[in-house]
């Protein structure tokens, strides 16, 4: 009896962020109550307080079921065999590809870019994103920097201030995709211009690929 209690509270968990996740997208996260959720999920308002301390607790819940693009950790190996460049490349595939099939992880990423405001309750979400990406671009300031030691070339640029721009570039392709996803394919817009500031700040690109129908469990190994 006691295990059937604990996955029916679960159950009542997956629900309310499933119905989190729909009102947040269709309304915005500041207009959506918690007693609109508990009604969607057909939960009561007390089984939110008793799963989340607050709507921030919740949004945090749901962006935690999702793997987001550049929110993950790049660790960079000393092989010479491998190309810090083609890590980074890798996990930027796999992020555009997760965005474009995954219809979960595409709800969450437009309601955590398009569907937030980062006041009142919601303000220490704020943070949760700042460190994300802090992690992010120091991820690919690391990149940068060994692969321009590697191919004995100084970067047009500082090497911090390149990985701003990359991250920059990255995930302002995935949120103006969201914004409107029949302006342009995003896999292929991505590599292309991906390799373009990479050559800007140059590196030479010249037959470099990563083929973008590979399995995305395979190209994250390459980080690993």
């Amino acid at each position: 009896m006691a295990r059937r209690t604990k996955e029916e509270a679960l159950a009542t968990r997956h629900r309310l962020i499933d119905a989190a996740e729909i009102l947040f997208q269709s309304q915005g996260v500041s207009k959506t109550s918690l007693q609109q959720i508990a009604e969607q999920a057909g939960a009561t308002r007390g089984a939110v307080y008793w799963h989340f301390k607050d709507k921030a607790d919740l949004f945090n819940a749901m962006m935690e079921r999702v793997k987001l693009p550049m929110e993950n950790a790049t660790r960079f190996s000393a092989e010479p065999s491998v190309d810090p460049l083609a890590v980074i490349e890798a996990g930027m595939i796999v992020a555009l590809r997760l965005v474009t099939t995954d219809p979960q992880a595409r709800r969450v990423f437009e309601v955590a870019t398009q569907k937030v405001e980062y006041v009142g309750e919601m303000a220490s979400v704020r943070l949760r994103h700042l460190e994300a990406r802090n992690s992010c671009v120091a991820d690919f300031e690391k990149a940068l920097r060994l692969a321009a030691r590697r191919a004995q070339i100084k970067l047009t640029l500082p090497a911090s201030t390149a990985a701003q721009g990359l991250h920059a570039l990255i995930s302002g392709l995935i949120h103006n995709w969201l914004l409107d996803p029949e302006a342009f394919a995003l896999m292929s817009v991505g590599r292309r211009t991906f390799n373009v500031y990479l050559s800007g700040l140059g590196f030479d690109r010249t037959g470099a690929r990563i083929d973008p129908s590979a399995d995305p469990i395979a190209l994250e190994s390459l980080a690993r």
